[in-house]
Order: C-alpha cells, then structure tokens, then sequence
C-alpha cells in the first residue's frame, strides 16, 4: 500500500537549505501581503472621512470574525490528507468533493447574509447593507480557500502557495484601493475584499487540484485549456457524498481543538486593542498605530507556520520529530522579528511619525514592550500549529486559560497605553514559556519510548502514532475512521 512519503510528488526534505528555501518563500510572501495590507491603510486613512474609516474598521472586523474558522479547516485538511493512504488521484477526488460540499455552503451562507443584511447593518450603525455582505460573503470564501490551501501545504507545494499569497495580496490592494479612490466608499472597499478573495479562491482552486493529479497526467503539468476546465469541473460539480466525511472522530476532534486554539490566539493578538479603545478612547489611535506596526509580525508567523504545519504531520507521521523544520521556521521568523523590536527600541516616534503622522506619537512609549509581546505570541503561535500539526490538543487549555489571564490583565490597566502594553508583555511571556514546556513534553512522550524498526519500505509501523491519532493509518482511498 503506497503511503503519501513514498510519493514523488512529496518528497523528503533532509537539509536545512531545502528548508529555508520551502519557508523562505512563504515568509516574503507574507511579508509582500502584510506590506500590501499597510498601504491599504495608509492610503484609505487618507481617502475615506474619519467616520467611515472607523466604519471599514468595523467591517475588517467582520471579516476576521467570519474567517476564523478558516484556519481550523486547513489545520483538519492537512491532517486528513497527511494520514492518508492511497494514490494522489484518490486525494484529488476527494479534494474535489469536499470543495463542492464547502462550495454549496458557501452559497447558503451568501443567500442568509443577503437575507439578514439589513438587520445586522442596522445593529453595526450602518445604513446600508451591501459593505456588510460583501464583506461576509469574501469571509466565507477565504474558508472556502483554506481547503484548497491545506491541500497544496500536504502536497508541499510551497511555491504555488507562496504565488497564492502575492496574488491575494496584490488583489486586496488593487481592489481596495481603486474601489475606495473612485469614491464608492466603505461599501465599494467592502466588494474589492470580495472581488480579491474570489480570484484568490479560484487559482488556489487550479494549482490545488493540478498538484494531486497524476503525475503522468499532461493536463497536470502546464496551465492548459484542458487543465482549466479540468479544474471547473471539479468546482462546479454536482452534489456528492464526501466519503468519510463527518465520520472520523480523530479529524472532527482535530477541527474542534484548531478552533478552540485559534479562537484564544485571535483574543490575545487584539484583546489589550479592544480594551484601550472602550477605557481611553483618546489614546485608542495611538495605541491603534503600535499595535498596527507590531502584530503584522504575528501574520508572518502565521504564514511560516503554513510550512511547519505539515512538515511536522508528515514526520510524525512517518516516526520523525521535525524539530529541523521547528527551527527553520524561527530563523526566518527571527530577521522581522529583529527589525521590529530594533525599529521599537531606537526609532519609535520617528517611525510612527512617518507612517501614520504625528497624531498618532501618544502610545510611542508602548510601542517596545508591544513589540516584546509580539515576538513572544509569534513564538507561541509557531509551537501551536506545530502541535496542532502533531495531533496534541492539551495545550488548547493553555492557551484558553492565557486568553482569560490577558482579559484580566490588560482591564486591570485601564486603557493606560504603557501599562496595557507591560501587562500584555507578561501574560506572553508566560504562555510562551509554556508552549515550550508543552513542546518539550509531547517530544518525551512520543520518542523517549523504544521505536519499532522499519519495514522493507523504510514506513514504521503506524503503532508509533502521535498524540491525538488514535486512528491509526486510513485504508486505501478512504480517511481512517476513529475506533
């Protein structure tokens, strides 16, 4: 039985140059986007009167709120398809089955934001519904998205994952900017994130499904007329059984534990910013700006840990620890992290000043011990997907206690921006030393044990399973099913 190790397509990679050259790219891409993201702002914050750039503020928030399970889904699709046996065309197929499924749940879900727009709107201030669904509706289609994305991070296609990072990046900017400069406001901003996601969607769609054809498949292997409608086909299909699908208890537990972690990450990275905008209002612009300049480093973790999610499923999958891999992905996250906290330290209100102008030095004071806390909560985040990658679901409780921990701290600050940003700074460094206890700990528990000799094929026995996959290894064309 073909195991997916032992497919050309995936193959293994032994040095820390192939590392660097997997995540490398992942992190410039991130980088590229988060710097297309920042001069969204800057030229909106200029375009847009002060009351609607707070209004598309709110509207980003729905966003992220809508998103969220985004990330989960891609945590469940790469453990799904790493623990899988069979051949790549049998990954296709279902590839192509679950994105018809989430396809006609996008659709219902775009036809109940249309149906419940106005209402919603109304609750958010707004007076007219359309910025709202467009919005929803580009959330739902960045999950939509997540399938396709874990399936080319299983696959190890870095290269046309790191493509379509630029090209949702490049799409944003594009589109949010020249919908928001003709003058159609927050709502035409609004369809630019919508119009981005689609086409973002759609090519992570093609290269998706091309990377798990056949090898010897023509259509597979150049961006043809047929490849195209070969990839249509698979979206647009009708309705069908997804084999498996709802019934495997280790890959529901894995989509509940993603959840859970990526939920109590989402509070720790805006908490202290929700805080200080109900305590003190005034220096909510100024603590908004630091904070700004010092998380876009936690979305570059997120991104690098798009390599190191399945890079740690498959090895431990396979009987391996990817402590290389863990320590790829912190040195390409070290040079941002570096410059942030060396731009926080030496220049702060200079920074500011230039990026945002000298409305916005109030928080200057906050903005280094920030940047500390950041680099801390980048740190964790790497640990968390490679522990989620791995199957360990413990440290979910962790994080959930660290987010109720950080609630009360930063409240106990009362909106002071300096004494938000110290608060924030101990309640990560804790959980960042926790994440490590916690690494430390799963790697004890699963290679301290003897480890069982390999077959003919050099595969270890599946009796080696990492935490969580109590399945063992699935049958051949089919996902495991849960004892």
């Amino acid at each position: 039985m073909a195991v997916l190790a032992d497919r050309p397509g995936v193959p293994a990679r032994p040095g820390w140059r192939a590392g660097l050259l997997d995540a490398g790219p992942l992190a410039a891409a991130g980088i590229a986007a988060n710097g297309g993201s920042l001069l969204v702002t800057l030229v909106l914050a200029r375009v847009l009167v002060a009351r609607e750039y707070g209004a598309l503020n709110q509207l980003i928030g729905v966003f992220f709120v809508v998103s969220t399970p985004g990330t989960a889904v891609l945590v469940g699709v790469v453990r799904r398809v790493t623990r899988w046996s069979g051949s790549p065309e049998e990954v296709a197929r279902w590839g192509a089955q679950v994105h018809r499924r989430a396809t006609w749940a996008l659709v219902l879900f775009a036809a109940a934001v249309l149906a419940a727009g106005s209402p919603v709107a109304s609750l958010l201030g707004r007076h007219e519904a359309f910025g709202f669904d467009a919005i929803a509706i580009a959330g739902a289609v960045w999950v939509l998205l997540c399938v396709n994305r874990g399936l080319l991070q299983a696959r190890r296609g870095y290269r046309a994952l790191s493509a379509n990072l630029l090209l949702e990046g490049a799409a944003r900017t594009a589109f949010m900017i020249a919908l928001g400069v003709v003058g159609l406001g927050v709502g035409g901003v609004a369809a630019g994130v919508l119009l981005a996601e689609l086409c973002t969607a759609a090519h992570a769609r093609f290269v998706a499904h091309r990377a798990w054809r056949a090898e010897g498949d023509v259509r597979a292997r150049r961006p043809s007329r047929a490849a195209i409608g070969d990839a249509v086909r698979s979206w647009s299909g009708g309705w069908r059984r997804v084999q498996g699908l709802g019934r495997d208890g280790v890959v529901r537990r894995d989509l509940a534990a993603a959840v859970a972690a990526l939920a109590a990450i989402a509070v720790l990275q805006n908490i202290d910013v929700i805080v200080v905008g109900r305590e003190a209002p005034r220096a909510a612009g100024g603590y908004a700006a630091v904070s700004v300049s010092s998380k876009a480093l936690v979305f570059v973790a997120i991104v690098v840990a798009g390599y190191l999610l399945p890079e740690a499923a498959i090895s431990w999958r396979d009987g391996r620890p990817a402590v290389r891999q863990l320590f790829v992905s912190f040195a390409v996250l070290a040079a941002p992290a570096a410059l942030l906290l060396a731009v926080a330290a030496a220049v702060p209100r200079p920074f500011l000043a230039t990026a945002f102008s000298d409305r916005y030095l109030s928080a200057a004071g906050a903005f280094f011990p920030l940047a500390l806390a950041m680099v801390c909560l980048s740190v964790t985040v790497v640990v968390t997907m490679y522990l989620l990658g791995v199957g360990d679901r413990l440290f979910v409780v962790v994080l959930a206690g660290a987010a109720a921990l950080a609630t009360a701290a930063v409240s106990l600050a009362n909106g002071a921006p300096g004494t938000t940003a110290l608060a924030d700074l101990g309640v990560q460094s804790v959980l960042v030393c926790a994440a490590v206890a916690e690494l430390a700990r799963v790697h004890r528990s699963r290679f301290s044990r003897p480890r069982p000799e390999p077959d003919g094929r050099g595969v270890v026995p599946a009796a080696v399973a990492p935490p969580g996959d109590e399945g063992g290894r699935p049958t051949a064309g089919t996902p495991s099913q849960s004892p």
